[in-house]
């Protein structure tokens, strides 16, 4: 049977097994309630604890994200106002561009204005004077009116500008046709600077098929070409509304070469314009020239030094022929005198031994095989005896 002690007298008791399960469940539902309540306890202390925790976690997070905030909110106004600043600054710059490029517009436009005022003021005078043309002169001499202008126009400076200019009536038909004038000017020594053949035409000379500038071109140029005249131009009246006319001096070199198409007020312009052109070209084939000289110069330098290099190797040539001719004919008279020598040493060699077998020659060698010989010999010597 179990036995228990009493925790505070120490007494000893037994009971059984009924007893003592049912003790023990009574316990053991005590020790779980007690367990059960200080953990409730304790988890319900620990969850106070973590919501507080996070409470103040919850605080601290909001403070940080409002002061985020904040920080963010000061960096956008910060952004802002230097955005605005720098619209401001752009907007200020593209108001004094517009500004300035209205001002520009502005000024373009008065000066368009008053070239166009000044066009106009031209145009006015040009009318004008065509009028007061008109008005000055018959029906029967417009023409030679428009002449005599141009006449008197370049008389009126002829000393001043061109003192060695000619400007005439072309008179010489022999050709078959002839211009108005012809311009010539030459230089102090008397070189032709530049020609030029006029042509002068207003709203009379106009025909049934003749009644634009262009008409006149190709017998214009017909003229300047058989006059010899290097430039060729037309002052004229016709086309009066043409704006391409109107501009003053007009280039139709596209058309013919070197012709020009003028207004009367721009005649003494044109003569200036193509008389200082030609100046300049006279400066220029005035240097041109001199540096073809010199290259002339030194051209007939190098032909002489060329040609004397030839006739010098012609003569080396012909003195190196005749001396190799010349060592030739040595070799030739070497080789000659050589043969001499050996038949010169030849017939000395034969002398000597003629000398030799002279020497070796004696009476009784002669008289040996020669009895007659040998008594007249004999005899001989018997006479030289008595006679001794």
């Amino acid at each position: 049977m179990p036995e228990i002690k009493c925790p505070k007298c120490g007494t000893v008791f037994s009971i059984d097994e009924k007893e003592y399960d049912s003790i023990v469940k009574t316990i053991r539902d005590n020790e779980f309630e007690k367990s059960l309540k200080e953990r409730l306890d304790f988890e319900q202390q620990k969850n106070a604890q973590n919501i507080e925790l996070m409470k103040q976690k919850e605080k601290n997070d909001a403070l940080l994200r409002e002061k985020k905030y904040e920080e963010e909110i000061a960096s956008l106004k910060n952004q802002l106002n230097i955005k605005d600043a720098e619209s401001k600054l752009s907007l200020q710059k593209a108001v004094s561009d517009k500004e300035k490029e209205i001002d520009r517009l502005n000024n373009q436009l008065l000066v368009q204005k008053n070239e166009q005022v000044e066009r106009l003021k031209e145009k006015d005078a040009q009318i004008e004077f065509y009028k007061d043309l008109k008005t000055r002169m018959s029906t029967k001499l417009v023409g030679e009116t428009l002449e005599q202008h141009c006449l008197s126009e370049f008389n009126k400076i002829r000393m001043g500008a061109f003192p060695n200019a000619y400007f005439e009536k072309d008179n010489d038909a022999r050709s078959g046709s002839k211009g108005d004038f012809i311009f010539r000017e030459t230089t102090e020594e008397g070189a032709e600077l530049i020609s030029i053949m006029f042509e002068m035409k207003n709203e009379n000379d106009e025909t049934a098929t003749k009644h634009k500038n262009e008409d006149f071109f190709k017998e214009l140029d017909k003229d300047r070409r058989e006059k010899g005249c290097e430039y060729a131009v037309l002052v004229s009246m016709l086309e009066p509304e043409s704006d391409f006319y109107n501009a003053g001096i007009v280039d139709v070199s596209y058309r013919y070469p070197k012709m020009y198409v003028v207004r009367p007020q721009c005649f003494i312009s044109i003569i200036t314009l193509l008389r200082n052109a030609s100046l300049n070209a006279a400066q220029y084939k005035n240097e041109l020239m001199i540096v073809r000289e010199q290259n002339l110069d030194i051209a007939h330098f190098e032909d002489d030094l060329e040609d004397f290099k030839a006739r010098f190797d012609r003569n080396v040539k012909l003195a190196d022929d005749k001396f190799t001719n010349a060592i030739d004919e040595i070799d030739k008279t070497i080789t000659h005198l050589t043969k001499v020598k050996e038949s010169l040493l030849g017939v000395e060699n034969n002398l000597r031994i003629a000398n030799n077998k002279a020497q070796d020659l004696t009476i009784k060698s002669l008289t040996r095989k020669n009895p007659t010989m040998r008594e007249k010999f004999e005899s001989l010597k018997q006479i030289e005896k008595k006679e001794d």
